[in-house]
């Protein structure tokens, strides 16, 4: 079956795009539903603010785990594929997240929705790059990115659909979405090899995972973004997991209201900055091949300080100022994070690539995450967190901006 019969030609890296936008939306926005739901899911199964820092860690943990592999996955086979089966095992793991009673069977399906979603996302950001040879690379990410912001900003509606009816019920109603939306992918998605007017990738594939990991790992600059994408990565995590109830008991917030404040507004704002920076790093390379790399460097730069003020501040108008200049501009390197992969290592390892740097991003951010929580049950405040989030925003500028790209080297 020809699945470009639905699109033309010229159209299709675009329509690739904005499927994937979807599968992204639901991926992250049942990561953010759980934060926002957190007073109801400890309200049904009692347990500790560690233990439920740890739902989030362990997740963190499988998913970075299985990311190198994942990746590999999507360099040697089918990433269309890859794609889609992740998304049936995400709907099927939403779907028994619904009927769990327990505290272990709720790690449980934490672990194996870790699992599901390590396929997705670096599968899909080789396709998009497979797709975008040019100067539209960092936006075509951008905008897969966007998406994902969105799921984040609407994880407001699991605190929301949660407090009127139950947290189950939440879980159940997205894995039938993601079923449904599998069963589309199936007749819409594929392969960019399949179209002979973009660049083309071997049929025969000899990637092998251990000459990949040699390939990359003797690259110094491949080092360096393994360096500045963990740094970011445990500050990314540690905000996206703990602002929710930082809001809620800093400010003295509902759990309504506190998933508003740290969902509806934060990610918006993170979309319109992940589009913007894309945009900006497209024009910049047309005359710097390293302006994907100035962009991200300039967000992070902005953000550090904006994290320092909305962690030290008791008003909380200034705190969602603080916030939000920081989820506009730390994007810029969501933005471009896989176009300055492709500037410094092989594309024939791409994924693998990105599924290593995620394995390294995501062990670190689930140790953050749980240590903020072992810091709340020694009752000390998570603005500590913030405010040494802002020095590591400085470091992860630092090692970007050593990186050289391959027509430096």
């Amino acid at each position: 079956m020809n699945k470009q019969r639905f699109f033309p030609a010229s159209i299709y890296p675009w329509v690739v795009v904005g499927l994937l936008c979807i599968v992204g939306c639901l991926n992250y926005l049942d990561r953010m539903m759980i934060t926002t739901m957190r007073l109801s899911i400890v309200e049904s199964i009692p347990m500790s603010e560690s233990q439920f820092g740890l739902l989030t860690s362990l997740f963190l943990w499988v998913y970075g785990l299985l990311s190198p592999f994942s990746g590999f996955l999507a360099d040697r086979f089918s990433r269309s594929k890859v794609i889609i089966v992740s998304l049936f095992i995400w709907s099927l793991v939403t779907l028994m997240t619904s009927y769990v009673t327990t505290f272990e069977g709720l790690l449980l399906t934490r672990a194996l929705m870790g699992i599901s979603e390590a396929c997705y996302i670096p599968a899909a950001l080789a396709l998009i790059a497979d797709y975008h040879q040019g100067d539209s690379r960092s936006l075509a990410t951008g905008i897969h990115m966007g998406g994902i912001m969105i799921g984040q900003s609407l994880g407001f509606i699991g605190g929301w659909l949660a407090e009127d009816q139950t947290w189950n019920y939440v879980f159940f109603i997205f894995g039938i979405v993601g079923v449904i939306y599998a069963v589309v992918l199936l007749f819409t998605l594929r392969d960019c090899a399949a179209d002979p007017v973009l660049e083309n990738r071997p049929q025969e594939k000899s990637v092998g995972i251990w000459e990949a990991v040699r390939v990359l790992f003797s690259n110094r600059s491949y080092w360096l973004a393994i360096g500045f994408w963990g740094i970011a990565g445990v500050v990314t995590w540690m905000i996206a997991g703990w602002l929710p109830t930082y809001f809620q008991e800093h400010f003295s917030l509902t759990q309504s209201m506190a998933g508003v404040y740290a969902t509806g507004y934060f990610y918006p704002v993170s979309l319109v900055g992940v589009i913007l920076g894309g945009f900006l790093a497209d024009r910049w390379s047309r005359r710097n091949p390293k302006g994907r790399i100035f962009v991200p460097i300039i967000g992070l730069v902005i953000a550090a300080p904006a994290v320092f003020f909305a962690g030290s501040t008791d008003v909380l108008a200034l705190a969602i100022l603080g916030f939000t200049t920081y989820a506009f501009t730390r994007t810029f390197l969501d933005a471009n994070m896989m176009p300055i992969l492709c500037l410094v290592v092989d594309q024939r390892y791409r994924a693998t690539g990105y599924g290593i740097i995620n394995l390294v991003s995501t062990s670190i951010g689930g140790i953050g995450l749980y240590a903020a929580g072992a810091i709340r049950d020694a009752h000390l405040d998570l603005s500590l967190f913030f405010r040494m989030g802002s020095v590591a925003l400085l470091a992860s500028a630092a090692l970007l901006y050593r990186v050289r790209t391959s027509a430096e080297s």
